[in-house]
């Protein structure tokens, strides 16, 4: 496989490699993209494997492929994605002949892991990627509140400000206090206000003019 010397041919075939090995771990490929993407890096790293670099390579690279299925079923964030990335690049990287070559090869490794991203919109997504890519919406039907809901109920209801909004202050409301703000218009305390609208925890109010005692 002398052709393997030609760092643009290597370029090829890490890129389709990555390409094909990262889209099985996307998408659902029956493992033809495995086999694909298996047998192109297989051939790199049998080419080009010395004893100067040895197999330490491979597991390195193997270990990196771990993480990144690691980060997928159990993590979901993406650092730990992030350290097997780096560690699958430099086990392509170090056996290559000369240091462009290893540049290309690792430029192939990037350019062939983002190509691989359009896959998804063919194929079938794997479900251990639907967190990190925020399949599962944090929504309030699956329980995952980060803000109290019930302000929404506030909207048309009216109160007093405890103290001046100057445009924030503290208002209540049915004998609960908000932090509220008027938008920058200022309001004396114990003026009566409605509610107007709400944004998340963002509640702006509006001095009810000409109320009847």
């Amino acid at each position: 496989m002398e052709w393997l010397d030609t760092a643009s041919i290597g370029f090829i075939v890490i890129f389709l490699g990555t390409l094909f090995l990262f889209g099985e771990l996307l998408v659902k490929a029956r493992g033809l993209f495995a086999l694909l993407g298996i047998g192109m890096t297989a051939m790199y790293f049998l080419h080009h494997l010395t004893g100067d670099s040895g197999f330490w390579v491979i597991i390195l690279y193997l270990i990196g492929i771990v993480l990144i299925i690691l980060d997928g079923k159990l993590f979901s964030d993406g650092t730990v994605g992030i350290i097997g990335v780096i560690l699958m690049i430099v086990g392509l990287a170090i056996p290559a002949p000369t240091l462009v070559y290893g540049i290309l090869v690792a430029m192939a490794f990037v350019l062939g892991a983002f190509g691989s991203l359009f896959f998804l919109k063919v194929f079938t997504r794997r479900q251990m990627w639907s967190k990190l890519t925020f399949k599962d919406r944090l929504t309030s039907e699956r329980g995952y509140n980060s803000i109290n809901v019930s302000y929404k109920e506030l909207v048309g209801k009216e109160g007093k400000t405890m103290n001046a909004l100057r445009p924030t202050g503290t208002i209540t409301i049915d004998g609960q206090p908000y932090s509220a703000t008027s938008g920058g218009q200022w309001i004396e305390a114990e003026a009566e206000i409605t509610v107007t609208s709400v944004d998340g925890t963002r509640i702006l109010v509006a001095k009810v003019e000409n109320k009847e005692e």
